[in-house]
């Protein structure tokens, strides 16, 4: 997700890739006028229509949704992942890259790739707080819909493949920000991640 405020206009991308090999079936952009103004705390009802306009244009439906933000890690218990996995009514995944709320014991974090502990906020368990990478600042991950914790997790380091960040939040981003890149063709092929 991109925003531009100059010219007022949102810019949502949807990465589609396989698993477990993390290759790029389709990826689109969706660009339309920001609605509202930026909340703290009611970021998804700014995001999440661009973004659902993003997924509209997908030929395939997904079968795991992973979304840049938060799940139930979030004060009101909905962020944008919770909300995008309403309305497209698939299991999603919140991959935050910091805490909105709750706490964790930082000397308990292994430093290892895979090592996690629980987020918790007001006595209950509301994500974890997932090492990606070896010494590196670790995500939060939050169930969004349809979906546990403990699967989340899984999917997550599965689709890490050397960064922070999981490969389908990681190449949406990067897909928002290219100015150059365009809507493919209806019958045009979509290139690969290893081209």
């Amino acid at each position: 997700m991109a925003i531009n405020e100059v010219h007022d206009v949102a810019r949502a991308a949807v990465v589609l890739l396989s698993y477990p090999e993390m290759e790029v079936v389709e990826q689109h952009i969706y660009e339309e006028p920001i609605r509202m103004p930026y909340v703290p705390g009611l970021l998804s009802f700014r995001e999440a229509p661009p973004v659902l306009g993003a997924f509209k244009k997908l030929r395939q439906q997904p079968d795991l949704v992973m979304a840049d933000g938060q799940g139930i890690a979030h004060p009101r218990r909905i962020g944008i992942a919770s909300h995008l996995g309403l309305w497209l009514d698939l299991p999603t995944i919140g991959c935050g890259k910091s805490i909105l709320v709750g706490h964790y014991n930082k000397e308990d974090l292994g430093e290892e790739a895979g090592s996690w502990i629980p987020l918790i906020d007001r006595q209950e368990v509301v994500g974890a707080v997932v090492r990606t990478r070896t010494r590196v600042n670790p995500m939060i991950i939050s169930i969004g819909h349809r979906i546990s914790l403990e699967t989340s997790i899984r999917y997550v380091l599965a689709c890490c493949k050397g960064y922070r960040l999981p490969e389908p939040t990681r190449q949406a981003d990067k897909l928002s920000k290219d100015n150059d890149w365009r809507e493919p063709d209806e019958h045009e092929e979509q290139p690969t991640l290893w081209q």
